[in-house]
């Protein structure tokens, strides 16, 4: 398919995967999703490290998916502890930097002085990307009788650039001709603390709505106005608990605190809604633009394909290529090989997250293996 270079997004991946040896097959069961449904019981290979500790920090984009994975890698892994701690991808990456942690989660990849300076945090190596989940950055919304919402990139752009105020604006009434719109204040939520989500919404915006987000692509938020909230968590909660507002999380988050979602006009015959099966379709549309152990995919932000939801984000896992600590190494390989397995990938629709396009895991399996 032809893609509109003008409006994609570069965000590096780094490839990494299998660590294998032989794989021992083990029942796992007894786990919830995020909405407390219980989730089925599933035979889950693993090559478990025989003991050690992996901390890891950063996004809370993944907090769901990496609470699953935990709780299943460590009911058949029994002498490994791994704790997560869903910071942000900004606190994720300055706590790898600074050697605080094995393993950080990130929704931006790192950029060249992060790249550097992991340097000295990873002996005769550097901090690679490893993408390892995707889902739909979910436009979550409260408005008093309105069950349906469609909004477009430069609508959405007016809103959080506090341009838009109130919710029955002729833009947003031009979208939904059929709904009775409330005369209520727009309270537009933000990230207060460095997002990679954040980044990702910025980037969207900024290719896809043009001139109307002139902001830069940064993980801080960069609209103007709104009220501010940290994390995820924050966000979603200020989103449900105030009418009239709006505001930008995970899929799983407006899944678990019943929050509707809006559907996004881009172009094609019908708005999309946020899915694990439409963000797939939405990473689709990537293409790999990285070399070597960096996978660097490249987003097209202005798709019209049919049923491709166009606000996508992946979550790396950042690790080092060489120079990772001796003691949690085997475990790192041991846990990465399982989250990136097809068996940790093919739970993710069930719990509101997009797997990756195998192509993809296939590659990160690959350099897992690699890791030293």
């Amino acid at each position: 398919m032809q893609r509109r270079r003008t409006s994609r997004r570069t965000a590096q991946v780094t490839a990494a995967a299998m660590a294998g040896l032989l794989l021992s097959a083990c029942d796992v069961g007894g786990a919830s999703d995020p909405d407390g449904a219980p989730v089925e019981p599933a035979a889950v290979r693993i090559d478990c490290a025989s003991k050690g500790k992996l901390p890891g920090s950063g996004s809370t984009a993944q907090q769901n998916a990496m609470k699953y994975w935990i709780e299943q890698y460590q009911r058949v892994c029994k002498g490994v502890e791994i704790k997560y701690n869903p910071l942000g991808s900004g606190a994720g990456v300055a706590q790898f930097l600074r050697g605080a942690t094995n393993f950080g989660g990130t929704d931006g990849a790192l950029d060249p002085t992060e790249v550097e300076s992991s340097k000295g945090v990873c002996p005769g190596g550097r901090a690679i990307d490893l993408p390892m989940v995707g889902g739909p950055i979910a436009i979550g919304y409260n408005l008093p009788g309105v069950d349906s919402l469609t909004l477009d990139a430069v609508t959405l752009a007016k809103i959080f650039d506090a341009r838009i105020t109130s919710w029955d604006h002729p833009d947003i009434q031009r979208l939904n001709p059929d709904v009775k719109l409330p005369s209520l204040a727009v309270r537009a939520v933000h990230r207060s603390d460095g997002s990679g989500t954040t980044q990702n919404l910025n980037a969207y915006l900024a290719g896809a709505a043009g001139g109307e987000w002139p902001h830069p692509v940064e993980k801080s938020w960069q609209g103007k106005g709104g009220e501010s909230a940290s994390g995820s968590t924050g966000v979603a909660s200020q989103v449900q608990s105030q009418e009239g507002s709006i505001g930008y999380f995970e899929l799983s988050f407006a899944a678990t605190l019943k929050i509707s979602t809006v559907k996004i006009d881009t172009g094609a015959a019908r708005p999309v809604g946020p899915s694990p099966e439409t963000a797939s379709a939405g990473m689709a549309e990537a293409r790999i633009a990285g070399k070597g152990k960096d996978l660097t995919l490249e987003f097209d932000y202005r798709t019209s394909e049919e049923g491709a939801y166009p606000i996508v984000l992946v979550t790396y896992e950042i690790v080092c290529d060489t120079g990772n600590q001796v003691d949690t190494l085997p475990v790192l390989k041991s846990f990465l090989t399982y989250t990136a397995s097809e068996e940790g990938q093919e739970i993710l629709p069930s719990i509101h997250y997009a797997p990756l396009p195998e192509s993809v895991a296939d590659q990160v399996r690959q350099v897992i293996r690699t890791l030293s």
